[in-house]
């Protein structure tokens, strides 16, 4: 843990502390906020188990960590997509231009309590900031202004469109007989039937206001935030909408305190639990390790070749930033140096941070030596005869030869080295076993350190008589 607390330190934890209490918010009321619950008690037990040196049940934590992300994504696409909507920061560009609906309240009030006096069942959804075109679904498309005949003849028992939900967006009818997401709220009350769940089940997911009416009892409620609340007189809904859709600017104002504030006791939940992962992740901030660290040498140009390098390996000082970062002596590094500039002759070539590449949350600190050595000289290449390599000489022949295809190769490798090679042998063969008219194959032995043969097959040997070619 680092021995004193940066300003950075301050803004990652409240970042983190802000980002945490959204997703609460969010899907409080969910069934995404169960899932999200279940995730983090895993996550704590994966971090037990890697503490405390369990391998196996880490490891398998581990490779279902990877399943269990993808099928969230799967499951949850849709509350993810209203999430990293509600981040947009640009959508409040577009926002800003929607039209008032006050003028359209109080007849939508009075007709909403009208369908309730007939007992005639209806849910009426108003659209706020965050688009609902993902949770209204096989809903008609209309485009016609909020009045009461309208809304009316929409929800009369029998009309082709009474099944469903009407979408006022934009102080207009935009949409009727849609379908809503039911809630999946455990808690909602068992007298509370199908259109009741549906009003809660968008306000759950959305910022939308749904206001719905009963055709069992005749009461008009309203559903926010995942919260339903019966709204007694029109001139309460109203007063109601008129706070929740058309907020005077007052409220708007007095709204920063407020957001800070308010639900001071998850708000206080969230930051201790983010301040304890912050102590946790830095516990091992700033400890120091040497590690060996092998040389690979790249880049060195065709024309070149790397006669001598020194050292082979360097100590590296490692610098742990997070406790999440492993070990290091449990890493393997090593420097990638680059020989892409060397000239003929001694070089001397710095090691830099960036020939390492090392795991988030480490850093380098030094390198010994600071510098290699390396000898460079030029390639060259040369022919050279095959000098074949025979112990013993064939029984009963005589005026016979060992004879060799090729009878040249080429060399290639430093150029002092490769002027003074006059030939390349072959491995040795046992010349008593050689018969005439056969053919045998013998691999070619390497003339020197560095120097190389550009010929991978086995060379052809056979025996002939004299003076045939």
């Amino acid at each position: 843990m680092p021995s004193y607390i940066r300003l950075q330190d301050v803004a990652d934890i409240l970042i983190m502390t802000f980002l945490l209490y959204q997703l609460y918010s969010w899907f409080s009321r969910t069934r995404a906020m169960q899932v999200l619950l279940g995730l983090g008690v895993v996550t704590l037990i994966y971090f037990a188990t890697r503490f405390l040196g369990l391998y196996m049940t880490s490891w398998i934590l581990q490779e279902l960590g990877t399943v269990l992300i993808v099928l969230i994504i799967v499951v949850f696409q849709a509350e993810i997509r209203q999430a990293l909507y509600r981040f947009s920061l640009l959508r409040h560009l577009f926002d800003a231009r929607r039209n008032e609906q006050g003028s359209h309240f109080q007849e939508t009030a009075e007709t909403i309590f009208n369908l309730a006096g007939s007992r005639t069942g209806a849910i009426v959804v108003f659209q706020r900031s965050e688009s609902l075109a993902d949770q209204m679904l096989n809903g008609v498309k209309l485009d016609c202004e909020v009045n009461p005949q309208i809304l009316q003849t929409i929800f009369i028992d029998g009309t082709p469109l009474h099944d469903g939900a009407v979408l006022i967006k934009d102080g207009r009818i935009a949409a009727a007989s849609c379908h809503l997401p039911l809630s999946v709220n455990s808690e909602v009350p068992q007298h509370f039937g199908t259109r009741h769940r549906a009003a809660l089940g968008l306000s759950e997911r959305s910022d939308a206001v749904v206001v719905v009416v009963s055709e069992e009892r005749g009461e008009v409620s309203l559903a926010v935030g995942g919260e339903l609340r019966r709204m007694a007189t029109p001139a309460e809904l109203i007063a109601a909408l008129d706070e929740m859709i058309n907020p005077v600017r007052e409220t708007t104002r007095n709204s920063l305190p407020r957001m800070f504030f308010s639900n001071l006791l998850p708000k206080a939940a969230i930051l201790l639990i983010v301040s304890v992962f912050w102590v946790l992740i830095t516990s091992r901030q700033g400890q120091i390790t040497t590690v060996m660290a092998p040389l690979r040498l790249h880049g060195l140009p065709d024309d070149m070749v790397l006669v001598k390098g020194l050292p082979e390996e360097v100590d590296v000082q490692l610098k742990s930033l997070s406790s999440l970062a492993p070990l290091p002596s449990r890493i393997d590094i090593a420097a990638d140096v680059d020989l892409s500039e060397i000239h003929e002759g001694h070089n001397t070539i710095r090691i830099k941070a960036s020939d390492f590449t090392l795991p988030s949350g480490m850093e380098m600190s030094s390198v010994t030596p600071a510098a290699i050595k390396v000898v460079a000289e030029r390639k060259k290449r040369k022919t050279v005869p095959v000098k074949i390599v025979v112990r013993g000489t064939p029984k009963g022949m005589k005026n016979v030869i060992v004879a060799v295809d090729p009878a040249t190769v080429v060399v290639e490798g430093p150029a002092l080295q490769v002027a003074h090679i006059d030939f390349v042998a072959t491995e040795e063969i046992d010349g008593t076993r050689l018969v005439k008219g056969k053919e045998y194959r013998a691999n070619l032995l390497p003339p020197e350190k560095r120097v190389t043969v550009l010929r991978e097959e086995p060379v052809i040997v056979r025996l002939m008589s004299r003076g045939k070619k």
